[in-house]
């Protein structure tokens, strides 16, 4: 039997839930989750591998009204990643329903001329018939598949899985059988830094955090792994929010991380963060590069 593949790209607004069905299908967390849009940046790839095929998902930043040199890289990742692949997920959140960014990325996605299959998700948060309604309501758009499901809870995921096997086409294994995303460990380990950071912070700040990691390091003489990482802000003021009264805020963050990179390294983590001030750095390419939105 011949061995088949496809890329498959998730496309949505942001915070639609994304990230979580990534996690979900692959069984690990590769892309952070938090209730913040915007949370993605980067596109990240999950891979889900069978004894005869292998699908590769590209979960993409959400869609949304760039107002930096930031966000235009990600709106920008999220359209270029639905182009050569062999079919779009168009992700919308059943609980509050299809506005007129979503009509407007699904337009733009139904000019591309792919095939592409809706999932409506949160159907655990959703009342029953608002769920139902936006499935209509996809499929007066010109979607003739859509699935409510539950990415947190794995409701009606199987289905939608096995309708996407049917854009399999042959093709090889892109990945080793036990790779489930193409992320560096350090791309990873910063990032869940991020989503502990945004998950702690007020408003203002978390849009303007981003996460380098300075250094990794296996001890020879313990099994515990080292990580320097900086967190960057774009005012002195956040990065006292940041910090906290006492280093308390700081802390908190750096417990938080520290049990995500404890399952990532598979060992104990000695992790120690800084903070620096770079004034609006969502609009420096040069800030941007280091951080690794390319």
């Amino acid at each position: 039997m011949a061995h088949k593949s496809a890329f498959v790209a998730i496309v949505g607004s942001p915070n639609v839930g994304k990230s979580t069905f990534i996690n979900f299908i692959v069984g690990a967390k590769v892309a952070i989750v938090s209730v913040k849009p915007q949370t993605t940046r980067n596109k990240i790839v999950g891979i889900v591998t069978g004894d005869d095929y292998q699908m590769v998902f590209l979960d993409t930043p959400g869609v949304h009204e760039p107002k930096n040199k930031l966000g235009e890289y990600m709106v920008k990742t999220a359209m270029d990643s639905a182009r050569d692949v062999e079919a779009v997920l168009f992700m919308v959140d059943a609980k509050y329903g299809l506005g007129e960014r979503d009509k407007g990325i699904l337009t733009k996605l139904v000019k591309g001329g792919l095939p592409i299959v809706g999932a409506v998700n949160k159907i655990d948060i959703a009342q029953e018939t608002a769920a139902e309604k936006l499935c209509d309501e996809l499929k007066e758009l010109g979607l003739a598949k859509v699935y409510p499901i539950s990415a947190k809870t794995g409701e009606g995921v199987v289905v939608l899985m096995a309708v996407l096997k049917d854009y399999l086409v042959e093709g090889p294994r892109y990945y080793p059988d036990d790779e489930y995303t193409d992320q560096p460990e350090r791309a990873i380990a910063a990032e869940m830094i991020r989503e502990k950071a945004l998950n702690r912070l007020h408003e203002e700040v978390p849009h303007g955090v981003g996460v380098t990691i300075e250094k990794v390091h296996q001890r020879t003489d313990k099994d515990i792994v080292e990580v320097n990482a900086t967190i960057i802000c774009e005012r002195n003021s956040h990065k006292g929010m940041i910090i906290g009264k006492g280093g308390k805020m700081l802390k908190h963050i750096g417990m938080d991380a520290r049990a995500d990179l404890e399952m990532l390294f598979g060992c104990q983590v000695f992790l120690q963060l800084f903070v620096k001030v770079a004034d609006n750095w969502r609009d420096s390419r040069r800030v941007m590069k280091e951080l690794g939105y390319e």
